[in-house]
């Protein structure tokens, strides 16, 4: 079967058996601060599982409407930065599909297993032969999995037979994603030695301080990849444990890795595989609306575009392969994930692509004077900060082109240097933020116009994350007593039906008449507690977050780190005007507004 097919398969099947289908959620999470991407399926649903949303009542953001189900389905999107280091190898992916199904309170560990169970062997007519399971066999805080055990032993599971083992807290537990979160025993099933499918039951909420309560309602958490899934499905005659495939010859990659192939005049197929997951990947977080940068989600986009850029000079992969490329992933996803269709996606990877190489080949050349002189096996820091400074390379590319010539990157030396960058930074940034200028201004109309116009500011990028898209971030912005003008990541120009739906929030919370607070705190708790941060490396220690909510109420509508000033009330702004909207590069629109 193919890929397409396993993935609608596995989404008719659950919806048949009384589940609501849900659409994958954004890479960028949109209720976990704490995690850059998402990671996991249940992500979306955290709140459900918490306690502090119902399911058949309170508005799931995705859909706009309650789920009315207590059951949902969803194939994720999903992204993990930790193995970027170990992709190259016969299965570490950065980018992956997880198919999940979720429940609430509707069912746990009889109908969960049981269910699993009959998709494998029912519909896709896996024989037992091949399967295996584990289960959670208890420790000091949380009991063996008794229950679990006595369902697979009445599906044809046990011990004796040597199909089911009994397995520790770090294979057989799962959760919480972030540092606090549902979490719970697991059982996992294997095919042909593959773990496929992990299925999480979520009976306690594990706190930040790592201890646990049990939840009120106990819930269910599966996640089986789309990858591994389909590697098992395409090669069902190999031999008990699978050997000799990878998940990089399924469909899903298949034609992909035959580009790079046959565009490279050095055959690597670690390289290979390298190039074809980042550049997967880079599709997929650029399609997200993140754009290359120094920080954050940014970061991990420039990271491995600038990947990309170094293996396919090692391989020496032609040009036009990027385009060819795009093409081919947009064909295997476009339908599902239509946010891809998009050739501005492919033009963000090509100019950070284009940015590298200018530096790339100079940089290489000072790595060779460095070497020449270089007295033993070790790269200084200093060294290692000027390539990073001067050329751009991440410490994690010095790090491997040490490693290929038997050397190593002093890293703390590195950081250290690093540091003193960032606090140089700092300090000349602490004396910028706020005001926008207003600091300069001495008449006291114009000071106050501006004020009001950064208060609208605000306003205008909470509007721009309800109406658009919950990831827009601030790109940059410059006010004066006339106008405001917001830069922000979108991949689109916006249609006149969206620009007057932004104009007219914005001007409903100004007639609302919102109260605008503000308080200090740590840039890591602001974040945490919800508020909008764009520029983490450019902070201080201790941040002011600026707060516009309707006191009656309660709602917050905006919440941004941010030094002022600020009006005391959104009455005082009037009335609000968007006149311009455009592009000013590759994912960044433009608005101009004003306030009248």
């Amino acid at each position: 079967m193919l890929s397409e097919e396993l993935r609608q398969s596995f989404l008719d099947f659950f919806k048949e058996n009384g589940h609501r289908i849900v659409p994958s959620s954004s890479l960028i999470p949109d209720n976990d601060p704490s995690v850059l991407f998402t990671t996991a399926g249940m992500q979306q649903f955290k709140f459900y599982y918490s306690g502090t949303k119902n399911p058949l009542i309170d508005i799931h953001p995705l859909i706009n409407e309650p789920l009315n189900n207590y059951n949902v389905a969803t194939c994720q999107k999903c992204v993990r930065t930790s193995d970027i280091e170990s992709v190259g190898d016969e299965r570490h992916l950065t980018f992956f599909e997880m198919l999940g199904n979720f429940s609430f309170g509707g069912y746990f560990k009889k109908e969960a297993i049981t269910l699993a169970y009959r998709f494998l062997t029912e519909k896709l007519q896996i024989p037992t032969s091949r399967m295996k399971v584990t289960v959670f066999k208890g420790d000091n805080e949380v009991p063996q999995d008794t229950e679990s055990i006595e369902i697979w032993n009445q599906l044809g599971f046990s011990e004796e037979k040597g199909n089911l083992e009994l397995s520790n807290r770090e294979n057989n537990f799962w959760g919480p994603t972030g540092n606090e979160g549902p979490c719970g025993p697991t059982t996992e099933i294997y095919v042909d030695g593959i773990e496929i499918w992990n299925i999480v039951f979520n009976q306690y909420f594990q706190f930040q301080d790592k201890h646990l309560e049990p939840l009120k309602t106990p819930g269910v958490d599966t996640g089986m990849g789309l990858e591994r899934l389909a590697l098992i499905m395409q090669f069902p005659e190999q031999a008990f444990p699978l050997k000799d495939k990878t998940i990089f010859e399924t469909d899903l990659f298949k034609e992909l890795m035959e580009s790079i192939k046959n565009k490279s005049e050095i055959q690597d197929i670690v390289k290979h595989r390298i190039i074809a997951d980042h550049y997967r990947a880079s599709v997929f977080i650029a399609a997200a609306g993140i754009i290359p940068s120094n920080t954050d989600k940014g970061y991990i986009l420039r990271r491995l575009i600038r990947r990309i850029v170094r293996y396919e000079k090692l391989i020496n992969l032609k040009e036009k392969w990027y385009q060819e490329g795009y093409e081919i992933i947009k064909a295997k996803y476009g339908n599902f994930y239509p946010e891809i269709n998009n050739q501005e996606v492919l033009d963000i990877i090509l100019t950070e692509k284009n940015k590298f190489e200018k530096t790339l080949e100079q940089g290489l050349k000072e790595w060779q004077k460095i070497l020449a002189h270089l007295q033993g096996d070790v790269i200084s820091g200093k060294d290692a900060f000027y390539l990073y400074e001067s050329y751009g390379f991440p410490l994690e590319i010095l790090e491997e082109i040490a490693r290929e010539q038997n050397k190593t990157v002093d890293r703390k030396t590195f950081e250290e240097e690093f540091q003193k960058h960032q606090d140089l930074s700092r300090q000349g940034q602490e004396k910028k933020f706020g005001g926008h200028g207003i600091n300069t201004v001495t008449d006291p109309n114009e000071k106050y116009r501006i004020t009001k116009l950064h208060t609208a500011t605000h306003l205008l990028l909470a509007a721009l994350r309800k109406i658009l898209d919950n990831n827009i971030e601030q790109q940059g912005s410059d006010i004066t007593a006339e106008r405001l003008r917001l830069d922000f990541n979108f991949s689109r120009k916006l249609t006149d039906e969206e620009l007057q739906k932004i104009e007219q929030l914005v001007n409903e919370k100004i007639q609302e008449g919102l109260t605008v607070e503000h308080y200090e705190t740590t840039y890591e708790d602001a974040i945490k507690n919800g508020a909008v941060g764009t520029f983490k490396d450019r902070y201080p220690q201790k941040v002011i977050v600026y707060e516009i909510k309707n006191n009656s109420t309660g709602e917050t509508f905006s919440k941004e780190i941010c030094a002022g000033p600020h009006v005391n009330n959104t009455n005082e702004l009037n009335h609000f005007r968007i006149i311009k909207e455009e592009s000013v590069g590759q994912g960044i629109r433009r608005i101009k507004a004003i306030i009248e």
